[in-house]
């Protein structure tokens, strides 16, 4: 039983790497044929704090070793979480508007391993003749989630506990058990617990042990 669970993890494993392999190759080749008014993006789904490992026309300023963004983590938390989410209007750290479309990519096992997505800068279309409507339109219908194309970092974690503390009136410290549930619920759903050091920053800002932080984690995720 062992010998094959074994083969069965080396297999998946194997298979993970060939289409993430295959998926370079379409990313590399569509931000070169829409350059330079498209950035596209590989996210590696098995690995969220450093998701992107291929990036071509870096519109946003992200790089290769960013954390995927909040679609990647619904993909990764859902797997009936839609395939293919296309041309949703969408915004670049310096105001730029965008018309993005994400891919996601599963494995055999039905499981989301990466996404590539597609950031069109429409700006540079938007005062051209109106044969170009067409081509800038987004759709009606809503994004299912709300997505933020810039990189998150322990800054954003400490603000966001703040914000959270002042909403009672209180510091960090100050919270109580369950109130320190609710903020981990707010730090979840944000993405934020997918940052690299996300529990010792916790830890710090609510001057408890990193064990504690793991215990209220689970308990915020198990209420879900």
């Amino acid at each position: 039983m062992k010998k094959s669970t074994k083969q069965h993890s080396t297999a998946t494993r194997s298979e993970n790497a060939l289409l993430l392999r295959e998926a370079r190759k379409i990313v590399t080749a569509l931000g070169k044929m829409f350059a330079p008014c498209c950035e596209v993006v590989l996210h590696d789904l098995t690995k969220p704090s450093h998701a992107i490992i291929e990036i071509e026309g870096a519109l946003s300023g992200r790089s290769i070793g960013d954390a995927t963004t909040e679609m990647g983590l619904a993909r990764i938390a859902d797997p009936s979480f839609p395939d293919v989410v296309q041309n949703y209007a969408n915004v670049l750290p310096d105001g730029r508007v965008v018309k993005s479309t994400s891919i996601g990519i599963k494995n055999s096992q039905g499981k989301y391993i990466a996404a590539i997505c597609l950031n069109l800068d429409i700006s540079l279309f938007s005062s051209a003749f109106k044969v170009l409507e067409q081509f800038t339109a987004t759709n009606e219908t809503p994004c299912p989630i709300r997505e933020t194309l810039r990189t998150r970092c322990n800054d954003d974690l400490s603000k966001t506990i703040k914000t959270f503390s002042a909403k009672y009136n209180m510091q960090p410290r100050t919270l109580n058990c369950e109130q320190r549930r609710e903020l981990m619920k707010v730090l979840y759903e944000a993405g934020h617990l997918q940052l690299r050091g996300a529990m010792a920053t916790i830890a710090k800002e609510l001057g408890i042990s990193r064990a504690s932080v793991y215990n209220l984690m689970n308990m915020s995720i198990e209420s879900e």
